[in-house]
């Protein structure tokens, strides 16, 4: 299952242009429509930007800039620290977006979800540190985390099912342009003409 997953995640380079294009749009979109219970696309748009562009700046760039530009909209984070950990946060689904290719859809639900937690983490701990809502005491490091669950229990679920949707609608297009490729006559040594589907050197296999 996850060599048939990397093989349909292979593009071109002008594909992956208008893949990076509609990653952020689909996060910025799915981040207005719902952004109450945090069940957003984020998650699942930095794992496909990994898996699609590598642990690149290409990669980080599609989950900052959806945030960039659904936060014209919505409400700001009261500080630049505070900024910086919920921008590095919803970054770091790319790190794991490049299992995806190797471990197929294990890496992407385990990514996703691994995302959700690591959001939690860091962005409740960022709130006790730099707020005067909690005693800074490991007593109210506990409470911030115990009063930030209800807002965590539909992250998970979110982040899960917009990955899967996202990753079967990527298999579907990286099959359907296989599909569509034209066929490129090449010469042999006979002196005919053969005829090869154009395919990569990953999905030809050893010679």
């Amino acid at each position: 299952m996850a060599s048939k997953l990397g093989g349909s995640l292979n593009f071109s380079s002008r594909a992956k242009i208008a893949l990076w294009l509609a990653l952020v749009a689909v996060g910025v979109c799915g981040r207005l429509w719902q952004p109450a219970y945090n069940v957003t696309p984020l998650a699942a748009i930095g794992l496909a930007a990994g898996s699609l562009f590598g642990i690149s700046l290409a990669a980080a760039a599609v989950p900052i800039v959806a945030l960039v530009i659904s936060n014209m909209v919505l409400p700001g984070y009261g500080s630049t620290i505070m900024t910086l950990v919920v921008y590095g946060s919803f970054a770091c689904p790319v790190l794991f977006g490049s299992l995806v290719k190797r471990q197929g859809w294990i890496a992407v639900v385990g990514g996703s979800l691994a995302s959700s937690l690591i959001f939690f983490i860091t962005s409740n701990f960022a709130t006790w540190a730099l707020s005067e809502l909690y005693p800074h005491t490991l007593a109210g490091l506990t409470t911030c985390y115990v009063a930030a669950l209800p807002f965590y229990r539909w992250m998970p679920v979110g982040d899960v099912v917009w990955s899967v949707l996202l990753f079967a609608v990527l298999v579907a297009v990286g099959r359907i342009q296989q599909l569509v490729q034209p066929v490129q006559a090449i010469p042999v040594t006979t002196g005919h003409s053969q005829t090869v589907d154009r395919l990569t050197e990953e999905q030809r296999g050893p010679q």
